[in-house]
């Protein structure tokens, strides 16, 4: 049913909060298992974990919520985040900081339900906009959450915390923000939907994730033909692994080699992602629609995969905070060229009676590149502190070529 716009705003203040807590955690993760004496690739675990439960989890979340509602999915979702954040905060080993990360992967419905809710109460014509919403609290919540992570890190703040933890408060306060979403879900988000009307929608009024258990996540990567020309849809679905890939390598490997190549704090950390996300809430909040009508997509996502290239390869040539900052918004301005082209492109080159199932196995792709690559960087890391990034760069030069193939088949 088209209706509860007015809800919108909550799902929006719900998915902005709960993503705070996640960006909070996400700079001070290597830093915090550091202190239980473990390899960069056990760290590089903490975030593929995750990952990893998201992508078997989210399409399960995704089946319940048409089963059972969207409602009562955010609220288990939402408590079961706040439970992780404050396992988190009480870890006094690397297990217990393993299992509170497995914890949040498995209750991460919430963005799967997010989305869902907001298909429930637009129309066809109006997805983009309500959908944008969702693209904004993921920008900001990677500004703040990271920005508050710095705050909470400072000396002033570590009598508020446990006297033998200084972790312990970033922790506390991400799990408040996800109790502070739980409690708007329980008392402002009415029901979305009549059980089981989802079942009965065509797929591309759907949103719907598969898991790399579930065929039909395998069977949307087959080559499509349209007009007898062979469809670049596998190598657009087989990019946003990549770019997911690419990008998650920063999770593990960037923090430690900012500690160790440039003496670089937690904190310090922090405040680098917090650079990312403003250049990202800048360039997706509005200046990708002037850019996308005066180069067109394909151009975009070229220009994209070649400043990410550009960016990977740069960042271990960084001599200096001021430099690091500058190669890493190359990084970024490249990433949020390549997110929203590479999603429009791959709905057009779709079959339009099979959009739900090619976005959901696209976006499960897009999740296993968020689960190998945190744990690659650490592998790599291991070896030597800029491998990662180098190794990384080469990877992403497979986005470029789909550019141009892109662009000469245009």
């Amino acid at each position: 049913m088209k209706s509860n716009k007015s809800a919108l705003p909550v799902v929006f203040l719900v998915v902005l909060i709960d993503l705070m807590g996640f960006g909070i955690i996400l700079p001070l993760m290597p830093f915090y298992a550091e202190r239980y004496q473990v390899s960069p690739i056990a760290i590089g675990f903490l975030y593929s974990i995750y990952s990893l439960a998201q992508l078997i989890f989210s399409p399960v979340w995704g089946a319940l919520s048409d089963r059972l509602g969207r409602r009562p999915i955010m609220l288990i979702s939402t408590l079961g985040s706040t439970l992780s954040y404050i396992l988190f905060a009480f870890s006094h080993s690397y297990w217990v900081l393993f299992l509170s990360r497995l914890l949040a992967g498995v209750m991460g419905g919430n963005i799967s339900a997010a989305q869902a809710y907001i298909a429930d109460v637009t129309t066809h014509e109006n997805r983009a906009k309500g959908m944008g919403l969702l693209g904004a609290a993921f920008g900001i919540g990677f500004v703040m959450g990271p920005a508050i992570a710095t705050a909470l890190m400072h000396p002033y703040f570590h009598r508020f915390g446990l006297p033998e933890n200084s972790y312990a408060l970033p922790g506390f306060f991400a799990a408040g923000l996800s109790l502070t979403s739980f409690l708007l879900v329980w008392a402002k988000l009415p029901e979305s939907v009549n059980v089981g009307e989802i079942a009965k929608r065509p797929d591309e009024e759907r949103v719907t994730r598969f898991g790399i258990l579930d065929k039909r996540f395998w069977l949307a990567l087959g080559a499509e033909k349209k007009g007898g020309v062979p469809s670049f849809l596998p190598l657009l679905m087989i990019s946003g692994f990549v770019l997911a890939f690419g990008h998650s390598n920063l999770y593990s490997a960037f923090p430690l080699f900012c500690k160790k190549m440039l003496g670089f704090t937690a904190r310090d950390v922090g405040m680098q992602f917090v650079w990312l996300g403003l250049i990202t809430v800048f360039i997706q909040g509005g200046l990708i629609r002037v850019l996308e009508k005066r180069f067109g997509e394909k151009k975009l996502f070229l220009t994209g995969g070649v400043f990410m290239v550009l960016g990977m390869a740069l960042i271990p040539l960084a001599g200096s905070s001021g430099i690091l900052t500058a190669f890493l918004a190359l990084l970024a301005i490249g990433a949020s060229l390549n997110g929203p082209t590479l999603n429009s492109l791959i709905s057009k080159e779709a079959d339009p009676h099979r959009v739900g199932a090619v976005m959901g196995s696209a976006q499960g792709l897009s999740a296993l590149g968020r689960a190998i690559g945190p744990a690659w960087g650490g592998l790599l890391y291991g070896w030597s502190p800029r491998l990662p990034f180098w190794a990384t760069a080469v990877c992403l030069t497979f986005t470029v070529w789909v550019g141009t193939r892109l662009l000469k088949n245009a």
